[in-house]
């Protein structure tokens, strides 16, 4: 399963939903669907722009865990 930690993220950087989502051209109502783990897909140009706001690395955002039964 891939987890999205966008909020760390923006934590750490000290920025705002608001911030973000107009500094990368998506609406709030999107960035809350990828901050919640409820996105099914990213455009690479969506993450490039994140981690380009973010100072950042996708492995930063994205994180791999093995899904247990």
């Amino acid at each position: 399963m891939i987890i999205v930690n966008l909020d760390v993220m923006m934590a750490k950087r000290k920025i705002s939903s608001n911030e973000l989502a107009e500094k990368i051209g998506i609406t709030q109502a999107n960035l809350s669907i990828l901050k919640t783990n409820k996105g099914k897909a990213i455009r690479f140009s969506t993450l490039e722009k994140i981690c380009e706001v973010l100072d950042c690395t996708p492995g930063d955002i994205l994180e791999y865990r093995k899904e247990t039964i």
